[in-house]
């Protein structure tokens, strides 16, 4: 028995819920690497979700003995998941990284030639907040669920359809829900294609979806772009401090690429920077998706709420381009409406591609990329309110 024992000690034994968990890991990465679904992200938070359920993941550490003048001491040492995570999340680098990666890769011209854009920016944000006080008003008819504000305001981040946003945001009031929450975002980011045409055409008629729109913007000068950035990051971060470290990220990045004297650094952010933050963020993340805390009633709630926001931003940015279609005398196609989210560019691709089906030569791509980017700084300062709400009630 003796001999029994000490060769079951060699091997790892897994519980149901981490070989569901194991599963769950080869999925994501199947998606990845099949369907394509946000390879760069779904690729390694799977890696890193097998990983975290055979015993290594971002929360493991281990006690090694050392001898220090003579002495044998035990220290505590970490797993290398846990490096990531404490070096990259618990710090909120890895996402801010992401976000000066974003900002080099964003041109805001047609938002800049189009300020009336910002409108439809903003009410592509509101699946967040509807989706906060949903989740709180679960929380209080399902006791079980364990959530507070803080819970609440994280998964109504899915809703920005930006994951370091909901990342950045979640590390700092609910790092609890940090794997659901990132799998969630980054999984509906990668299906809009699927979810929102639906919406978009269940919104609009076919009239509406051919409405062509002029594009006659007023010149943007190139001392305008690059006085943009740094007035966006010094009124938001008076405005609102929290979202300071996510705006001073994103425009820095475009600051690199609209300044054109630092083309090495603008092209280290596009790809080394942000390829290698995202590699290293999505193991952590993935580390953090062990069997006992990820297979829970909760984060079944947290996909379906989520799922939720995104519909509902999609909905009222439908609605709000139907308004701008009255007000404006049939001059605003309501599919840039669905562009207010954050999913840049595919949400403006999308709604281009729809308007292009019902006539092929209806272009309303640069209108849908001025709400785009609209979204992508709607949803920054969303995230910020969401901080300075929670900390303030904390």
């Amino acid at each position: 028995m003796g001999n029994l024992g000490s060769i079951v000690d060699t091997f790892y034994l897994l519980s149901w819920r981490e070989i569901v968990m194991i599963i769950v890991g080869l999925v994501l990465i199947g998606l990845a690497i099949f369907k394509e679904y946000e390879p760069t992200l779904l690729l390694p938070i799977g890696f890193g979700c097998v990983l975290a359920n055979l015993g290594m993941s971002a929360y493991q550490t281990f006690t090694v003995t050392e001898v220090v003048n003579g002495q044998a001491t035990e220290v505590v040492r970490s797993g290398f998941l846990k490096v990531l995570y404490d070096a990259g999340i618990t710090t909120e680098l890895f996402p801010l990284l992401i976000f000066v990666g974003v900002g080099a890769m964003i041109d805001f011209r047609p938002l800049l030639a189009m300020p009336k854009m910002v409108i439809l920016g903003a009410a592509g944000q509101f699946g967040i907040y509807g989706t906060l006080l949903l989740a709180s008003f679960l929380a209080k008819s399902f006791p079980g669920l364990h959530w507070g504000l803080a819970e609440a305001a994280s998964i109504g981040t899915i809703g920005a359809i930006d994951g370091p946003t909901a990342i950045y945001v979640t590390s700092k009031i609910a790092p609890n829900l940090l794997g659901p929450i990132a799998v969630a975002a980054y999984s509906y980011m990668s299906l809009i294609p699927i979810i929102q045409p639906p919406i978009m055409k269940a919104l609009s008629s076919k009239e509406d979806r051919k409405i062509r729109m002029e594009y006659a913007p007023r010149e943007v000068s190139d001392r305008s772009i690059v006085v943009f950035p740094m007035l966006v990051t010094i009124i938001i971060s008076i405005i609102s401090p929290a979202a300071a470290p996510l705006i001073a990220a994103l425009m820095l990045g475009n600051l690199l690429k609209e300044s054109g004297v630092v083309d090495r650094l603008d092209k280290a952010a596009q790809n080394e920077i942000i390829n290698v933050s995202t590699l290293f963020l999505g193991l952590a993340v993935g580390g953090t998706m062990i069997g006992s805390q990820f297979l829970t009633v909760g984060v079944l709630f947290i996909l379906v709420l989520g799922l939720l926001a995104f519909v509902l931003d999609t909905v009222f940015g439908m609605l709000f381009g139907q308004f701008m279609k009255v007000i404006t005398g049939r001059k605003i196609n309501p599919l840039i409406g669905a562009c207010g989210i954050s999913a840049f560019p595919m949400a403006g691709r999308i709604a281009a591609k729809i308007a292009l089906e019902e006539d092929p030569d209806n272009f309303i791509l640069m209108h849908a990329m001025g709400a785009n980017t609209a979204g992508q700084l709607g949803s920054v300062i969303a995230g910020g309110v969401l901080l300075a709400l929670v900390q303030g009630f904390l």
